[in-house]
C-alpha cells in the first residue's frame, strides 16, 4: 500500500468520525436513558441476585423484540451457547460444525459439552457459514447411519450446525436449514452479535431449534455481562430454565436437584441495566444504519477498499462495521491498524481463525477454508458506536 492509499483511507475514516475526543472506541455503550433509575430501583429493592422483577421483565421485553416464545436470561453468551448445545442433544464425542471465522467462545461452548468443533468455511456474501460449500463437503465426508450423520474419517457422530451471524449480518438460514434437514443435524444459531437483526423479515434466532444472544459490554444492548437462550420449543425452553437454575426442583423450602445443573441465571441488577438499554435499541439500530451509509459515502471511489454491507435477504444491526481491503493491499493491513490506533481511532483485525489456534489445531477441518483465510488477511473492524451519528 502506498502512502497515498494509507492517507486516503485514514482521511475517509476521519471524515466520518468526530475527533472531539482523544480516543474513539470500536463500540461502546451510552447510558442516557433509564439505566440509573432502574439500577437504583433494583438496589433499593435489595433483590440484586438471580431472583427479581427485572429478570422477568428483561426476558419479557426480549420476547417482544425477537418474536420468540421462550427467553432464558443467563450470565453470558458463552453460557447460553453451552446450554443450547446441551439441550439439543450434543454429547461427549460428537462433532459440531462451526465456522473457523468466529470468536473463540463459539468453539469453547462446543468443548464444554465434551464435543469436538469441526471447522468449516464462510461466505463473502454474509461473512458467515457457507451453506452450499457445507453441503458439498458433507456429501464427501459424511454417511448416514440409523438416521444420523457420521464423519466417515473420524467415525464420530456429527450432531449439530452452529452458524454465527457475524458482526450482526444474518447467514443464509433457509439454505442452512435445507442442509440440516438433509443430514439430520440440529441447527443452533449463535446470534450473540445479532440482536435487532432480521432474516427475510423475521428476527434471527427463529430458524434454529435454539439460539444464543450476548449482552457483553461491547454489544448493541448490554447488561454489563450476560446472555440469553432463545427458543420456540416449549420443552426446550422449560429445560433450559431448569438447567440454568442448578436443576433445582421447585419446592417452598427443600433443596432437591434432579440432575447436574448450572448456576447460570442472570442477576437482577444486570437485568435492570439491560431493561433500560433495550429501550434504546430501535434508535441505536437507526443510528448504526445511518453510520454505515456515511462510511459508504466516505469510501466511495477510494481504490482498494470497500465497506461491507448486508446481504439482500437481511436487515442487519451493523454491530461492527467492516472494511475489506483488496488482496494486493491486504499485506499493509497491519501498518494501517498501527497508524489508526496511534491516531486514537480504535480499529482491529478479524479474530484468529479457530483452526489456527493451538488449542484447536487438531480438530477436523474442511479442506478448503480459502474464504475465511482471505477475510482474515483483508478485514478490518472500524468504530461502530451509535453515538458517532449525531
Amino acid at each position: 500500500m502506498t502512502n497515498k492509499n494509507i492517507t486516503n483511507i485514514i482521511t475517509s475514516l476521519e471524515s466520518v468520525l468526530s475527533k472531539g475526543n482523544d480516543f474513539i472506541a470500536l463500540h461502546e455503550p451510552i447510558f442516557n436513558g433509564n439505566e440509573w433509575k432502574y439500577t437504583k430501583d433494583c438496589l433499593d429493592s435489595t433483590y440484586v441476585s438471580s431472583v427479581g422483577a427485572y429478570v422477568d421483565r428483561f426476558e419479557s421485553d426480549l420476547k417482544k423484540v425477537t418474536g420468540l416464545k421462550h427467553v432464558v436470561a443467563v450470565v453470558n453468551g458463552t453460557a447460553a451457547l453451552h446450554i443450547c448445545l446441551k439441550i439439543v442433544g450434543v454429547e461427549k464425542g460428537d462433532e459440531v460444525l462451526v465456522p473457523t471465522l468466529t470468536f473463540v467462545a463459539t468453539a469453547n461452548a462446543v468443548t464444554y459439552n465434551g464435543a469436538i468443533p469441526h471447522f468449516v468455511d464462510s461466505s463473502y456474501l454474509t461473512l458467515g457459514m457457507d451453506p452450499e460449500k457445507l453441503d458439498n463437503y458433507l456429501k464427501d465426508i459424511s454417511e448416514m447411519r440409523g438416521g444420523e450423520c457420521f464423519n466417515k474419517k473420524t467415525g464420530r457422530r456429527i450432531k449439530a450446525v452452529l452458524p454465527v451471524h457475524t458482526f450482526g449480518h444474518s447467514v443464509d438460514l433457509d439454505s442452512l436449514l435445507i442442509v440440516c434437514e438433509r443430514y439430520k443435524l440440529e441447527l443452533v444459531e449463535d446470534a450473540a452479535e445479532s440482536l435487532g437483526s432480521f432474516y427475510k423479515g423475521k428476527h434471527t434466532g427463529n430458524w434454529g431449534k435454539v439460539a444464543a444472544v450476548s449482552f457483553n459490554g461491547n454489544k448493541i444492548v448490554t447488561t454489563g455481562g450476560g446472555g440469553a437462550i432463545l427458543t420456540n420449543d416449549d420443552r426446550l425452553g422449560d429445560y433450559a430454565r431448569h438447567l440454568t437454575t442448578t436443576a433445582k426442583v421447585k419446592h417452598p423450602w427443600l433443596f432437591v436437584h434432579d440432575e447436574i445443573g448450572f448456576n447460570y441465571r442472570m442477576p437482577n441488577i444486570n437485568a435492570a441495566l439491560g431493561c433500560a438499554h433495550l429501550e434504546a435499541l430501535p434508535r441505536a439500530i437507526e443510528k448504526k444504519r445511518q453510520l454505515v451509509n456515511l462510511y459508504q459515502i466516505a469510501f466511495q471511489g477510494i481504490k482498494g477498499v470497500k465497506v461491507f454491507t448486508e446481504p439482500t435477504f437481511a436487515k442487519s444491526n451493523y454491530w461492527l462495521n467492516v472494511l475489506l481491503l483488496d488482496d494486493d493491499l491486504s499485506q499493509e493491513r497491519d501498518s494501517l491498524l498501527d497508524l489508526l490506533n496511534a491516531r486514537g481511532i480504535m480499529v482491529r483485525p478479524l479474530w484468529t481463525l479457530m483452526h489456527e489456534l493451538q488449542i484447536y489445531n487438531d480438530c477436523p477441518t474442511m479442506d478448503d477454508l480459502s474464504v475465511a483465510q482471505n477475510l482474515s488477511r483483508c478485514l478490518i473492524n472500524i468504530p461502530s458506536s451509535p453515538h458517532l451519528v449525531v
